[in-house]
């Protein structure tokens, strides 16, 4: 191997993982050229002419100085490479080949960060991924930007270099700067993020109940019901009863948000997401994808709540895709040049009104729809995306005596009902605990664990054969029915689910006073 030729090591995003990738830099005899090889986007092919201002502003003699030929290549050649955080390990394997730092050992160490045009080191995304993979990998150190230190220093096992330059690392390379590696980033987990108090909410004691079993559980939510009941609170006020984040579940969220950029100042996600798309987002938007792959709604709402007010105005396409995500708690995005698999388990809150008007079980209101308006309305919401919502309730119209009740004064309804949850997930994690599946609530059991875990009175399986045949189950409304049952168990810390269990659990799959034609054969 000549002396014009190294090897550092960067990292490429494909969704939210990262993949290791080998930055090859050779120099050789010929006219000046400078190519950058191995399947680059636009922002990677510029990064020469980034990583050419930012060596002459740091002092040291760029590649358009060079009367040879410069190729690097990102290897494997056969993945896309696309973003700007290849500068730095471009940069450094240029130096190396260049022969303008003394050789060091390479084979440890990966480089990440987008240069500035005055040699500065900007943030650059996905570094909690890159830096997971760099721990895997076995490397010892990770250089990154400054910026992005606090949240690559979550994982332990790997020593991170922070920079705020790109003089900095040439110092330290040479031997004449000491960086203190990153301390570890000390995780403060807090409680929800401020959101609606139930308290705060007049009325609503049946839709209240349903907000219990489905942040207990992690079932899936549809509220129906005429303008201003009070639907969009309710859901605001759902993510205010979920338990802390636990420490695996915060770094799931942060790695998602730090793959799509959205992580802000802050090093990692302490709150349980709330995601709430407009009904006229796009399916790459709400389920991921695009031409440059990245993370949708779905997946920015892992271990949190997705909230779709307004559900018959989303695309058809859009509803339909939530079908698989809902189910495996995955999203699996193909297409023809790259293949993602990412996390989207979240607790599905939708709110929609009952005919287009939305007053059509108003009391005191006229409904003003044709019969065939409601009709085509109500099918903009297929059978099958019913069948997977385990919780389905009406919410009706606020009489004004319940207004007028004064709340108590520093009263906190969510805290009362968040320990609530607590203690009932504690119990999941006590009956889930000798699983070699890793497992959170009853909603992410298979029918296989249901039948195993579920343990019915008499009772409860003799109403079970009676709603059975008369209202025709699938085989997944049988399921969720047991598993939002098992979620009213917990909540009433009992070791059985009896009959009155799975009785309360049958009536949120009839959404008391609203049938749809769809429901009936589900």
């Amino acid at each position: 191997m000549g002396t014009n030729f190294s090897r550092v090591y960067a990292a490429a995003l494909e969704g939210v993982e990262a993949r290791l990738v080998e930055v090859e830099t050779d120099l050789h005899v010929g006219l000046h050229a400078f190519n950058i090889v191995g399947l680059a986007d636009k922002a990677l092919s510029e990064a020469k002419e980034r990583v050419s201002s930012a060596l002459k502003n740091s002092g040291v003699r760029p590649p358009t100085k060079e009367n040879r030929k410069i190729v690097v290549n990102l290897a494997p050649a056969d993945i896309k490479k696309t973003g700007s955080h290849y500068d730095l390990a471009i940069a450094v394997g240029y130096l190396l080949a260049s022969q303008q730092v003394k050789p060091f050992q390479t084979k440890d160490k990966m480089f990440v960060g987008e240069l500035a045009l005055d040699g500065s080191l900007r943030p650059v995304n996905g570094s909690l991924s890159i830096t997971r993979l760099a721990a895997k990998k076995k490397f010892k150190f990770l250089f990154v930007p400054k910026v992005n230190a606090a949240e690559a220093a979550i994982i332990s096992g790997i020593k991170i270099i922070p920079l705020e330059n790109f003089t900095d690392i040439i110092d330290y390379l040479e031997g004449n700067l000491k960086i203190r590696p990153q301390p570890p980033t000390m995780l403060d987990v807090r409680g929800p993020a401020p959101h609606t108090d139930l308290s705060e909410i007049k009325g609503q004691g049946n839709a209240k109940r349903a907000l219990l079993i489905a942040a207990a559980g992690g079932h899936n939510l549809l509220m129906i019901g005429a303008p201003g009941g009070g639907k969009t609170m309710l859901a605001q006020a759902l993510a205010g009863i979920l338990p802390p984040l636990a420490l695996e579940e915060l770094i799931e969220a942060t790695q998602i948000y730090s793959a799509a950029g959205l992580l802000g100042e802050e090093p990692y996600i302490a709150h349980r997401p709330f995601r709430a798309p407009h009904h006229t987002a796009s399916e790459p938007a709400v389920i991921g994808g695009g031409s440059y792959p990245r993370p949708g709604e779905i997946s920015l709402a892992h271990r949190g709540v997705l909230f779709l007010d307004e559900l018959p105005e989303f695309h058809r396409d859009v509803l339909e895709s939530l079908r698989q995500p809902l189910e495996s708690g995955r999203v699996v995005v193909a297409r023809s040049r790259s293949h993602l698999n990412l996390p989207a388990r979240f607790v599905l809150v939708a709110a929609m009104n009952p005919c287009p008007c939305g007053y059509q079980s108003d009391d005191q209101r006229r409904c003003t729809c044709m019969q065939f308006e409601i009709h085509r309305y109500q099918r903009k919401v297929s059978g099958p995306l019913l069948d997977r919502i385990d919780l389905q309730i009406y919410v009706p119209r606020v009489e004004l005596r319940e207004l007028r009740i004064k709340n108590k004064e520093l009263s906190s309804e969510s805290e009362e009902y968040r320990g609530r949850v607590i203690k009932a997930r504690q119990l999941q994690s006590e009956r889930f605990s000798q699983l070699s599946r890793r497992l959170h609530t009853n909603s992410e059991l298979s029918s296989k664990l249901s039948d195993k875990l579920i343990k019915l009175t008499p009772e409860a399986e003799r109403f079970i054969d009676q709603v059975w045949d008369r209202y025709q189950l699938t085989a997944r409304g049988y399921y969720r029915i047991l598993k939002v049952a098992q979620t009213i168990a917990d909540l009433e810390e009992s070791p059985v689910v009896k009959y009155a269990h799975i009785s309360e659990a049958f009536s949120y799959r009839l959404r008391q006073g609203l049938e749809f034609q769809e429901l009936k054969g589900a």
